[in-house]
């Protein structure tokens, strides 16, 4: 039997064949039906299952495995895994083909920092009225939402690095069981923090929202209550440890560069989370605190502002990443006014003080992996970062493997996610024209599939 080709204009008609609008409702993922065993249950027949082999044929890829284009791509998917990927491949008999046409195809983009379960608006101060009135399932439907716009504008991972009430874990299950549509995620749960710090709530008086934290919802004193916040965190279903080394920006109370955290606490973070197998994250916008976090053995350095020479060098040589959220910086500086004075003040510095900071990151040779901070921006238009990062000196193909390659590698899904090469996760984006010409076709994703499944097509 021959290949079936359909182009742009027939795609439309087969759209039930890959149930572009319709996940799977039952929580039991489609089986392959090339590797399940004979005893699987087939799929409820509002589920009609995969083709075996696809393959998606497009001007350009992108494998993410070197700086250049692969012309007349092709990328063959078998059930939920790429099976092949080059140039002017043969398609294998049976499959069915989609012609993209003029577009570049790519790994699925990764995001290694987000905050999935909240989204900021220019109102601030609704936002955070809006915030204390949601229940928490009320807040898990928001946070469904945000998912499927991450999903849908080409972001088919990411690091979720700070949520409460176990909302962002119990969204990383019901998507990983087909429940709802989304990105893979990493969750890290209550994000840890010192008493009064960046991941406390300050800036009220004494009993405003009740008891104190503690070390359950990771606010800490010392460094027994921040195992004691690592172990909560692993136990109620983290995949990584986040915790606050230097005040932020949308906190009240804090000062954004001053170090929150001893250096017994860092270490105990950091020694306690490896020592059960996940890795770490410091939010760190002051050199002193970074520096203390690198020190500590930190796996990245999220924000980095005020980042000094010094501290860029240790990073290199220790291989910290530093995520830069340029997006964040750009969403809050360009809209100073909209905040309270205390946080508006911040937000200026810190929208001055992120772009030498890249630039000089870049001259370091330090190692950048692609985050946003989604959430303090609205969710969806994360793939604006691209183009934050080449305005401010990163080549358009080192931008793009920095949401490929290297974030899955800072995540520890290098072996399955990232490139688009044999035997990895289709996880497959596409975009009109050649985003190393112009990096901003990145923020007009047409295509999307996730784990083999098509889950977005939108004819230009």
């Amino acid at each position: 039997m021959k290949s079936v080709l359909l182009t742009a204009a027939t795609l439309g008609a087969a759209v039930s064949i890959f149930a572009l609008q319709n996940p799977a409702p039952n929580p039991t993922p489609v089986p392959n039906r090339a590797t399940a065993p004979e005893k699987t249950a087939p799929p409820v027949a509002s589920a009609p299952a995969l083709p075996s082999v696809v393959v998606l044929k497009a001007a350009r890829v992108f494998d993410g495995r070197s700086d250049r284009m692969i012309s007349n791509g092709v990328v063959i998917v078998e059930g939920s895994r790429i099976r092949d990927v080059g140039s002017g491949l043969p398609f294998p008999p049976q499959a069915t083909a989609l012609d993209l046409g003029d577009a570049t195809l790519l790994a699925g983009f990764i995001d290694c920092h987000t905050h999935v379960t909240q989204e900021a608006s220019d109102n601030w101060f609704n936002d955070f009225y809006e915030e204390l009135r949601r229940s928490v399932p009320e807040k898990t439907l928001y946070a469904a939402g945000y998912a499927r716009k991450l999903l849908e504008s080409g972001f088919t991972t990411i690091r979720d690095v700070g949520s409460s009430d176990a909302i962002d874990v119990g969204l990383r299950n019901a998507i990983s069981r087909g429940l709802v549509p989304g990105p893979r995620i990493v969750a890290a749960r209550y994000a840890i923090g010192a008493t009064g710090g960046h991941c406390d709530r300050t800036g009220f008086p004494a009993g405003t929202f009740g008891a104190e934290g503690g070390p359950l919802k990771g606010i800490v004193h010392g460094a027994a209550e921040a195992r004691e916040a690592v172990r909560l965190n692993v136990k109620y279903g983290a995949d990584v440890i986040k915790t606050c080394a230097s005040g932020g920006v949308l906190s009240l109370g804090d000062d954004v560069a001053a170090p929150q955290l001893t250096d017994e606490e860092l270490a105990a973070i950091v020694d306690e989370a490896h020592r059960l197998g996940r890795k770490t994250a410091a939010h760190a916008h002051g050199d002193r605190a970074a520096r203390a976090a690198v020190d500590a053995g930190i796996d990245s350095i999220e924000h980095g502002t005020f980042l000094t020479d010094e501290t860029l060098v240790r990073m290199k040589a220790k291989g910290t990443y530093l995520v830069p959220t340029l997006l964040a910086g750009e969403w809050t500086g360009g809209k100073a006014d909209k905040f309270p004075p205390e946080i508006a003040a911040k937000a200026r510095a810190a929208l001055a003080g992120r772009s030498d900071m890249f630039r000089r990151a870049l001259k370091s040779g330090v190692k950048i992996a692609f985050g946003t901070d989604s959430g303090v921006s609205p969710h969806g238009l994360n793939a604006r970062e691209f183009g934050l990062m080449v305005g401010l000196g990163m080549s358009p193909a080192a931008a793009l493997r920095a949401a490929g390659p290297a974030a899955a590698d800072l995540l520890g899904l290098g072996n399955r996610i990232g490139t688009l090469e044999k035997g990895k996760e289709a996880d497959i984006v596409a975009v009109p024209g050649d985003p190393l010409k112009d990096i901003r076709a990145t923020e007009r994703v047409f295509f999307v599939m996730k784990d083999g499944r098509i889950l977005r097509y939108a004819p230009r």
